[in-house]
């Protein structure tokens, strides 16, 4: 889920029908956020001796872009606990990615932080986390050239919502 689901009630819901999860965490909660954050950091910094943990790389070419990818998968008893862990029902695994897309134009950098409910596995997160980004992609990219949701520029109260949602039901039933 994107960082609009990482919410402890909706991972709660999850685990409770015995399912797994991967949700991206970004700045909410900002506590947890940043903890996982500064720990990176400084792990990396030490070239992460001394931490168990696996990791994964990948290089991908086309679309005139290089994207490297490393992926860390980091058990959660290696940070010592958590900012309000308990609340995460079911989390065993930290992943961090961190990804640079080059491109003729020069080089974006971004690291992106996930909590998953799986045992650790950089290479298989780093393949669940990269199917939904290209399912995302491909969603978006199909509303933009159907429906040229780019150039909208409705913006006001709750139009853009309800229009994003319209749009999204029309793609499904032409897709039925």
């Amino acid at each position: 889920m994107d960082a609009m689901g990482t919410q402890t009630e909706i991972i709660k819901q999850i685990v409770h029908k015995k399912d797994s999860y991967v949700v991206c965490l970004k700045s909410n909660p900002p506590t947890l956020y940043n903890q996982v954050k500064s720990w990176f950091e400084i792990q990396s910094s030490r070239q992460f001796t001394g931490v168990k943990m696996t990791d994964y790389r990948q290089i991908e070419k086309g679309h005139n872009r290089i994207e490297k990818r490393r992926v860390w998968a980091i058990p959660v008893s290696e940070f010592g606990g958590l900012y309000n862990q308990d609340k995460w029902a079911g989390l065993q695994t930290v992943v961090i990615v961190e990804r640079f897309h080059q491109q003729w134009n020069g080089t974006s950098h971004e690291v992106q932080i996930y909590l998953i409910s799986l045992t650790v596995d950089a290479q298989k997160h780093g393949f669940i986390i990269r199917k939904h980004w290209s399912i995302e992609n491909q969603e978006d990219w199909v509303l933009d050239v159907t429906f040229e949701e780019d150039k909208s520029r409705i913006r006001a109260f709750n139009s853009p919502r309800n229009l994003a949602l319209l749009r999204r039901m029309a793609l499904n039933a032409l897709n039925l």
